[in-house]
């Protein structure tokens, strides 16, 4: 790669179903946060290649009650980040509620409370668009069989320029049963081009599929269709799903993402011109590009999504969050640097994956190292904290206070059936309370977990190598966590200190 190219994927960490839109200089990218908080993650960029984390739409997602435990696969799916009248909006399915809206005068808002624009189940993957020649607003969605037991099809939509209804009942606009070989239609992005209506929508899977793109003279149809962008004979499996951007001086790209395992959907970013025929080209030729010549944009410095933090004044950054609506009291403000977390009781401690109050970040795509300082400020038997690697399974590294009152460090995991966790390694003393925690993650997501309790043996390995797992939607997660057993009164808190992520 040299100044002049960039390297896919140009996100290298699950920023699921990502869609953008550019505003003056500036682009903006959104994605799928599914059931974590606050949800709908906002990044910035002026090149399309390096992008940064400014903040998110959604604080809480809604119906609070729905989601006060953790609902992984749940939630935010697929959302669409537009802008109209001055004001950003964003639309997303809630596959068990239906299609939501917020909108906001400026990116870093403030936004309005989720807005339900229509009810119902297996709604998902919603985009509008704002007819600037008639005045008119549309919106198409999908649909997902899990909760519809409908798939394959797009259903088209009037809608009220305010964005706050639907005009109609629908009508099914693209049905992808009636294409010869066509299967799981979803993900449509609509836009207005050159006096048609075109949607681009990807099929196949998100492991094996394409990305598709449809065109017709009126709103419902009918519709043209064509492969635009396929594996081909390259390593980007399931190339699809994303936004097309022009940038001011008429350049045209597509962001799209790429399924990776326990790494989550990456994103990518694809040249994209328009053809002698009027359709559009992504990529080279319809093959994803691993390198490319940068946009014609002015040079921007190196820059990414954050992901070390020294939780000045116990806040912590942008980059976490919660693995369900966040309760009072979880994290504690205070004048020095370090996160304070309270061991919050719980009858599912056994269990990681059932608890909303672990703080999360994006595994990494590319092998790294990960560290954090912990202290344990509790003398509740059996409390406890670490550092996780989440998914389907987990595994976890850290303290626990013994009912003889020593601390000892554990390191602890569960495979995707297990329904509690077990031990992976012996434990060992922590005589002071303290231990610096480590992950390395290698290829293929593999986890080497290590500590050092500051007996003077430096970091030592525990237990074997773990496979990090996705959930069935969203990719593998780092957590930091405090916990105790279900008891009564205040259990104590855990100090982590200098969380750092750096390429191994």
């Amino acid at each position: 790669m040299t100044s002049e190219t960039y390297r896919n994927p140009v996100l290298d960490a699950d920023w699921s179903d990502p869609d953008v839109v550019r505003v003056g200089d500036d682009f903006y990218l959104t994605a799928s946060s599914f059931g974590r908080a606050p949800g709908l993650p906002l990044l910035h960029s002026r090149d399309l290649v390096n992008w940064t984390l400014v903040g998110h739409a959604l604080e809480r997602l809604e119906p609070a009650a729905a989601f006060d435990r953790p609902r992984h696969d749940c939630g935010v799916w697929a959302p669409s980040l537009r802008y109209h009248d001055e004001r950003f909006w964003i639309f997303w399915g809630d596959p068990d509620q239906g299609i939501f809206q917020v909108n906001a005068p400026q990116i870093r808002g403030p936004w309005t409370r989720p807005h339900l624009l229509k009810a119902g189940k297996g709604l998902i993957d919603p985009c509008p668009l704002w007819d600037e020649e008639t005045g008119e607003a549309y919106l198409v969605h999908a649909w997902a069989k899990s909760r519809s037991g409908v798939k394959n099809r797009l259903t088209g939509h009037r809608m009220r320029p305010d964005g706050t209804d639907l005009l109609d009942e629908g009508k099914v606009i693209v049905d992808g049963d009636r294409i010869p070989g066509w299967f799981t239609l979803e993900g449509p992005k609509l836009y207005r081009h050159d006096g048609w209506f075109w949607i681009l929508a990807p099929a196949g899977g998100v492991e094996t599929g394409w990305q598709g793109a449809f065109r017709s003279r009126g709103f419902f149809g009918p519709y043209e269709e064509r492969i635009v962008l396929e594996q081909k004979d390259t390593d980007v499996n399931g190339p699809h799903q994303g936004g097309w951007v022009r940038t001011p001086s008429g350049e045209d790209w597509f962001l799209h993402f790429q399924q990776r395992g326990a790494h989550g959907r990456v994103v990518h970013l694809q040249p994209m011109r328009w053809g002698p025929d009027d359709w559009p080209v992504l990529g080279d030729d319809g093959a994803p590009v691993a390198e490319h010549r940068r946009p014609g944009l002015p040079p921007q410095p190196p820059a990414a999504p954050a992901t070390d933090d020294d939780f000045p004044g116990g806040r912590y950054g942008r980059q976490w969050q919660w693995t369900a609506n966040p309760g009072d009291g979880w994290a504690t403000q205070h004048s020095g640097d370090g996160l304070r977390l309270t061991c919050v009781r719980s009858v599912d401690a056994h269990d990681l994956r059932k608890l909303p109050h672990v703080l999360t970040q994006r595994l990494p795509g590319t092998p790294c190292a990960v560290e954090v300082e912990l202290r344990l400020d509790s003398d509740e038997p059996g409390a406890r904290a670490g550092l996780a690697v989440l998914g389907d399974a987990f595994g976890w590294i850290g303290l626990q206070r013994g009912t003889d009152g020593t601390v000892h460090l554990v390191h602890r995991f569960a495979e995707a059936v297990a329904e509690r966790e077990r031990d992976a390694a012996h434990p060992r003393l922590a005589p002071e309370g303290r231990a610096r925690l480590r992950i390395e993650i290698g290829a293929g997501a593999r986890c080497r977990f290590s500590a050092d309790v500051g007996d003077g043996d430096g970091f030592r390995p525990s237990g074997p190598v773990f496979t990090a797992t996705p959930w069935r939607w969203v990719g593998a997660l780092l957590g930091l966590f405090a916990l105790a057993p279900a008891g009564q009164g205040h259990a104590g808190t855990a100090a982590f200190t200098r969380f750092r992520i750096s390429a191994s």
